[in-house]
């Protein structure tokens, strides 16, 4: 995978009414700001002019964030229909998500089940973070576990330590790697490229292969879709022929800063 340029939009997957497109790391999904000479809006704008709808904010309707250092699969609805359909399977947390990451230190456990609440870090000169609940304060929410269970993600500079300049890779390595999103008019399916393989980086090289990535896209496609429910922000390894473990209730304040994301997002669902 390159790195992104206006020209070499990826598309893993395309209908009438959703793009699915493989985001290259360190790009941003939209901006305001003038300075921002690349991002995802302005790669869409190039590929689809056509696309783009003048009654949202930035053009194209996303439906759903990927931290700016993050590359892979990100779903946009190319109408308010759609953008609805695919707000009710995020709201009812039916959307199916993998991640590919590389981790510092040698992760033992072949599943780990993530369940820490997350919170704004209230600390001096970090208030731009997040944090686990009991640190001091469910945005990076993968970085951040990652980091509380004492393995961060190679390349996050924000919640990992590099040792030296060998430890400082050209990106963060972290990918969106599947995606589903079950809508009533279509199941919205796509998987990207493994972005980590020595080729595009000789730093580092697999030793022992644990789960193929073959194996594993065949256990998230054969998997049921979620029932419609209410759930928390704990992160899971899955394992095949075992369905993940039911996720906590949602309070209150985690529905209401949910809610808030996806209207800062202008998904507007249908009334």
């Amino acid at each position: 995978m390159e790195p992104g340029s206006v020209e070499n939009l990826c598309i893993v997957y395309q209908s009438r009414d959703f793009l699915v497109v493989n985001k290259h790391w360190d790009v941003r999904i939209d901006s305001k700001t003038w300075r921002e000479t690349l991002t995802l809006q302005k790669q869409l704008r190039h590929r689809f002019p056509e696309l783009a709808d003048p009654d949202t904010c930035y053009g194209f309707r996303f439906c759903h964030q990927l931290d700016f250092s993050t590359s892979g699969a990100l779903c946009v609805a190319l109408n308010k229909a759609a953008a609805g359909s695919a707000y009710r399977c995020f709201k009812e947390r039916r959307v199916t998500k993998a991640y590919l990451a590389l981790v510092r230190g040698h992760v033992q456990e072949s599943r780990i089940t993530i369940s820490h609440a997350i919170g704004r870090n209230s600390m001096e000169g970090r208030t731009h973070t997040m944090c686990i609940e009991g640190t001091q304060g469910r945005t990076h929410q993968l970085r951040v576990h990652c980091s509380a269970l004492g393995h961060p993600i190679v390349g996050d500079l924000t919640y990992g330590q590099a040792s030296g300049q060998e430890d400082q890779p050209f990106r963060m390595m972290l990918h969106a790697f599947y995606l589903r999103i079950p809508t009533e008019a279509e199941c919205v399916e796509a998987c990207t490229p493994d972005p980590f393989v020595p080729a595009l980086d000789a730093c580092w090289s697999p030793h022992t292969v644990v789960q193929p990535l073959s194996q594993l896209i065949q256990v998230l496609r054969a998997a049921r879709d979620p029932e419609p429910a209410e759930g928390g922000h704990s992160t899971h390894l899955p394992r095949p022929g075992r369905p993940p473990p039911p996720h906590p209730p949602e309070t209150e304040a985690q529905r209401a800063s949910y809610l808030q994301w996806l209207s800062e997002w202008t998904l507007e669902p249908d009334n």
